[in-house]
């Protein structure tokens, strides 16, 4: 009998493919800039902007959408404007939106099994609601991407050569960090706050082992991404084990053995 007759399935199935190959594709960015830790920082904010919308009945994408924005935006500010260490910044928003976040479920009558879903994520439980935002905002990030490919692509690589050709660097900078926000909205419902940063740095990591040019590294980073979606999915299916773990593991065994493999460590090693 086939896995894939059950509605919940394909939903996970296709929630998996969109997500796999979204956060793959910012996580590009996220590995070649460095932003490793800001993703871990917005993620982890995210649980504040859900427990705050569920506090206040609000829609928790949207509730979650803004609040990471806000998040992300504020960290590239303070880092920029304050005269701070962007690991400092991101340590401030990290505890601060978490700590909210436990405050306002301390507010809450009772444990509630929706709002603690969002920690560890269930791709299983994925609604055609879910799968609709998971959609839009998958869209809206890939669309920008391909709109500003070539602004983003000299800002990760040299930004002082793209402030020298007039590029508003803040801005893209501003751009990036929005679109990592969006991301972690996207796939917090399927692998969970806690997890969400692995699924957008570990595929692209794995890539990089084996790409030694942008786009090919991006197009790997995608392939991995989804397959380590897809494989963890049916994994966790079969194995009984939760689902946004076995994705996250799935891909960690990729990364290593791309660094195994990897055509730049035999060449460090000659």
């Amino acid at each position: 009998m086939s896995i894939l007759q059950y509605a919940f399935m394909q939903r996970a199935l296709v929630a998996a493919v969109l997500i796999g190959g979204v956060c793959a594709l910012i996580g590009v960015y996220v590995v070649l800039k460095g932003l490793s830790f800001i993703g871990s920082g917005i993620a982890h904010a995210s649980f504040g902007g859900v427990a705050l919308g569920y506090l206040l009945g609000w829609n928790l994408t949207l509730s979650a959408l803004g609040f990471c924005l806000l998040t992300a935006l504020g960290i590239g500010w303070v880092t920029r404007r304050g005269q701070v260490r962007e690991d400092t910044a991101i340590g401030v928003f990290f505890s601060s939106t978490m700590a909210l976040g436990i405050l306002i479920i301390g507010l809450l009558r009772g444990y509630n099994v929706d709002l603690f879903g969002y920690l560890f994520g269930s791709i299983l439980a994925v609604t055609p609601a879910d799968l609709w935002w998971t959609l839009g905002l998958g869209f809206l990030v890939v669309a920008v991407v391909g709109l500003f490919f070539k602004e983003l692509l000299i800002l990760t690589f040299d930004p002082d050569t793209a402030r020298a050709m007039g590029l508003p660097v803040d801005a893209l900078h501003y751009l990036l960090l929005a679109l990592l926000a969006v991301t972690v909205v996207v796939s917090i419902k399927v692998v969970g706050i806690v997890l969400e940063a692995a699924l957008i740095v570990t595929p692209a990591a794995a890539a990089y082992q084996w790409a030694d040019d942008f786009r090919p590294m991006m197009a790997i980073a995608v392939a991995i991404g989804v397959f380590s979606a897809v494989a963890g999915l049916f994994l966790s299916y079969w194995l009984n084990t939760a689902s946004g773990a076995t994705i996250v593991l799935t891909s960690t065994v990729i990364f290593f053995i791309a660094l195994l493999t990897s055509p730049k460590r035999r060449k460090r090693a000659a």
